[in-house]
């Protein structure tokens, strides 16, 4: 047990400026409660997200910025009314680090729909403080938001689970998709995207790969074992395949537009928004109409749902497609996402990693 009553000093790397430029950054952590965890961070993925937050492109950055949301470490502290962990366990931090616990979402154990949730970073904890994310030595997190990594899991495969792994877990279960036999689609090949193939797969669909050129194909149907590989900007291949589809996840985080992609759905399917587009998509209405199909879309997952497709990914084995890179490779793979230049998921070794200005 410990008191977390002092104050704790640790070096993260943080943005600056739109620039998004990361370099080393030391700050203290924020005041800590009977209820609160202390992690040292061991790793963390690197989230097309954390693009958007360090670069400002959602016009809502707080600069200096920690980044990082899927974190992966170890408990080394806890308070004196932590229930769940113990020093030494293995544990998760996602997108979420705070929310008012009275409302519907928080009370239907949805908290990531709370309009006053706390993100891991740039954002505000209740006494103030300004969070910061898992490019940092440690994080101090209320037990409600930590979640254990199942044994035998390496924390590095883990990490992009936390985020990429239960975005696409949530809506398949929430929209009653998880049954066998079902024919989905996933656009957009990257970090989500690939965990969309793995998941669907695991849960016995038939699932078609979608992009807009060929470069992908042999990735996405030998690698990661999608039985079709449909280019989108092949009118014929798009043609033959309409009413095909009974849910699309729709990963792309860039402006592109929905009819093409609508006509793949049979009557009363689903597309699945989860990129981040600060730009309005557009549709014509007959496209929906006609085929009482439904655009929605989905936000992460609850600690809940976390829990739940952590030990799915156990059971049927299931791990992220990575490539680990130390801390002072950071800015390299920020450029290298931006460019789409990554399978799938870049994650850094934190703990491995020199922090401290050299």
């Amino acid at each position: 047990m410990g008191s977390l009553e002092n104050e704790k000093t640790v070096v993260g790397w943080a943005a600056r400026d739109p620039s998004g430029v990361l370099s080393p950054y030391t700050y203290t952590l924020r005041n800590t409660g009977a209820e609160d965890v202390l992690i040292k961070v061991i790793c963390c993925g690197i989230c097309h997200s954390d693009l958007h937050q360090i670069k400002n492109d959602l016009c809502m950055s707080n600069y200096p910025m920690v980044p990082g949301h899927e974190v992966v470490g170890e408990v080394i502290e806890v308070g004196s009314a932590v229930t769940n962990y113990t020093v030494g366990d293995v544990v998760g931090v996602g997108v979420i680090v705070g929310c008012c616990r009275n409302c519907r979402p928080c009370n239907s154990d949805i908290e990531q729909y709370c309009n006053k949730k706390i993100w891991s970073y740039n954002d505000v904890y209740t006494d103030g403080k300004p969070t910061q994310g898992g490019f940092a030595e440690s994080m101090i997190v209320d037990q409600k938001f930590v979640v254990k990594i199942p044994e035998g899991m390496a924390p590095e495969q883990a990490a992009p689970l936390l985020c990429a792994g239960v975005t696409v877990y949530s809506p398949l279960s929430h929209f009653g998709l998880k049954q066998s036999g079902l024919r989905g689609g996933i656009l957009g090949l990257g970090g989500v995207g690939h965990m969309g193939v793995k998941i669907a797969k695991a849960m016995g669909h038939h699932v078609t790969v979608i992009s807009s050129s060929d470069k992908k194909r042999a990735e996405a149907l030998d690698h990661l074992g999608a039985d079709r590989y449909l280019v989108s900007s092949d009118a014929t291949q798009m043609q033959e395949a309409a009413d095909s589809l009974d849910y699309i996840i729709d990963t792309v985080p860039a402006f592109h537009p929905l009819e093409p992609y609508l006509s793949l759905l049979k009557l009363d399917g689903k597309l699945i928004l989860m990129g981040v587009i600060n730009t309005p998509l557009q549709f014509v209405t007959p496209m929906v109409m006609l085929g009482r199909k439904t655009i929605t879309g989905s936000f992460i997952g609850s600690m809940k749902e976390t829990k739940e497709m952590l030990e799915f990914c156990k059971e049927k084995g299931l791990t992220s497609t990575i490539e680990v890179v130390k801390m002072d490779y950071v800015n390299t793979a920020i450029e290298r996402l931006e460019k789409n230049d990554v399978r799938y998921r870049f994650v850094v070794d934190v703990a491995g990693s020199k922090l401290e200005q050299q």
